[in-house]
């Protein structure tokens, strides 16, 4: 039996899929649930020793959870199609899995944007549970940030878990977009009930505690460019939500 699974959600993500596998040479099982990409990503996963399987884009609490069956190993490490697992996280995880009094760790993620590493911004150090013992952990059901439930010890490690989740500003706007449609679905299936100055209050909430509480002025021009992507994020999942709203009345 497999020792350590690791599972990455993935579509479209043929210029990360690759890299972030190369990553991950130390597991015994590596599998990718593919939502029918059409750019390779796939192909390029299988070539690189990954079991792939198809499954339409449930949200990524359900999805995750599926790519979470599918897992044989004592241990699951959960981790994106942008993320690198660096040689000194690997060596810290082959160790921690030897410990039998821990049943999941907290890794610390160090995220990009735009190309530089922001050490501020709320985003680091960003601990993320992402490694669980199999059979003690799942994740929520949340259609966008989920994360993992873990019915035991949880412990960090502290070596860094490398993200770039926006290398252009482009995809800044991307993936804004994205998680703002997924996030006014979830206003709406929770039944609040969002008003035209909700976008607008939580929008200038999320600049100020972005840029200026979670000290984002200290990651450059960089750490402007979040602060407003982040209120634009906001914005929008709250007048999304409220549109949602206004045509169902």
């Amino acid at each position: 039996m497999p020792r350590l699974s690791v599972i990455i959600i993935a579509k479209n993500e043929a210029a990360n899929i690759g890299a972030c596998l190369d990553s991950l040479a130390f597991a015994d099982e590596k599998i990718v649930v593919d939502s029918h990409s059409s750019d390779g990503t796939a192909e390029i996963a299988a070539g690189k020793g990954a079991r792939v399987v198809q499954r339409e884009f449930s949200g990524f609490g359900p999805q995750k959870n599926f790519a979470l069956s599918l897992a044989q190993g004592d241990w699951v490490l959960s981790i994106d199609a942008d993320e690198r697992v660096t040689p000194e996280l690997a060596a810290s995880i082959a160790r921690a899995i030897d410990d039998a009094s821990v049943d999941g760790y907290a890794l610390s993620r160090l995220s990009s944007f735009c190309g530089r590493e922001m050490r501020h911004s709320g985003w680091y150090p960003d601990y993320v549970l992402r490694l669980f013992r199999r059979g003690k952990a799942r994740f929520t059901d949340d259609l966008v940030h989920e994360r993992v439930v873990c019915d035991g010890t949880v412990a960090r490690l502290d070596e860094a878990l490398l993200h770039a989740p926006v290398l252009r500003l482009e995809d800044a706007l991307s993936r804004m977009d994205r998680y703002s449609t997924s996030g006014a679905k979830m206003l709406a299936a929770k039944g609040k009930r969002v008003t035209f100055m909700s976008g607008i209050s939580h929008g200038l909430w999320t600049f100020f505690r972005t840029y200026v509480l979670q000290a984002g002025f200290l990651d450059g021009r960089e750490g402007f460019l979040l602060a407003v992507a982040n209120a634009e994020g906001t914005y929008y999942r709250y007048m999304k939500a409220w549109l949602a709203q206004r045509r169902r009345t």
